[in-house]
């Protein structure tokens, strides 16, 4: 029959789904935990990118800092989590472990696509009187929203699939049925909680998509207190990687 088709079966099996144990607890705990690290990680990286891409300072030190995340192995987080006082938690270690590392993709690609926006639309936008609250909402943020929206995705499925380390320190998610089959030499049930994680992921990319195409915040006309830009509206992202001016008029 084959590992795929085991896999298929012990899918299959309504017994393998209920309980503490089943697909369906695990997948509960797997989408609570990813979700509350990436709400917290949205809610710390973006406000910080985009502020510090509209001042235009301070946001090649904050990268660098947050790609600390990145160089330290979230299972060597949970690990120093498991010794500490934090270990009686619950599912603390874990969002704190996923939050550092969905933390830099989302800054990167935030501030980057803020300080992508051409410096010509933002002078234009200056010159017809916007203040600076206004150029970010209509002007930079627009601009920006699709190198964001790709940090997003990242992220999340960053987020999603290494959630499932998880389960090597003792803490819950789809990682739990890969050990539990790991642990008793059952290989149908390994890969069953392998493909639950990769279809997850790609579910949650999908959704991702969808709300993008949903979203699309084409960039418009931009407006001023005087009326629209020009007749052909603001060029779209600058792909060079000059600077713009580093003073800007603030709200």
């Amino acid at each position: 029959m084959g590992v795929l088709g085991d896999a298929w079966s012990w899918l299959t099996t309504g017994a393998n789904w209920e309980g503490d144990s089943g697909v369906w607890h695990r997948l509960g705990e797997h989408i609570y935990v990813s979700g509350v690290s990436l709400a917290l990680a949205c809610a710390i990286a973006l406000p910080l990118a985009l502020y510090l891409g509209h001042i235009g300072k301070g946001g090649a030190l904050a990268i660098n800092i947050s790609n600390v995340g990145r160089a330290i192995p979230v299972f060597a987080v949970l690990a120093l989590f498991m010794v500490s006082p934090l270990r009686n938690a619950g599912s603390v270690p874990t969002v704190i472990a996923l939050v550092l590392f969905a933390v830099p993709p989302l800054l990167t690609n935030a501030y980057v696509g803020m300080r992508e926006v051409d410096s010509a639309v933002v002078e234009a936008a200056r010159g017809m009187g916007m203040s600076g609250r206004q150029l970010f909402a209509r002007v930079e943020l627009p601009l920006a929203y699709p190198l964001i929206m790709t940090g997003l995705r990242s992220a999340s499925v960053q987020v999603v699939a290494t959630a499932t380390i998880a389960a090597m320190v003792g803490q819950g998610g789809l990682g739990r049925i890969i050990t539990a089959g790991f642990n008793t030499y059952n290989t149908p049930q390994v890969v069953a909680g392998a493909l639950l994680v990769a279809l997850l992921a790609l579910l949650v990319e999908g959704v991702l998509v969808a709300l993008d195409r949903v979203i699309d915040p084409a960039p418009s006309v931009a407006t001023g207190p005087s009326g629209p830009a020009g007749p052909s509206g603001p060029a779209g992202p600058s792909r060079s990687s000059g600077d713009r001016t580093p003073s800007r008029t603030t709200a």
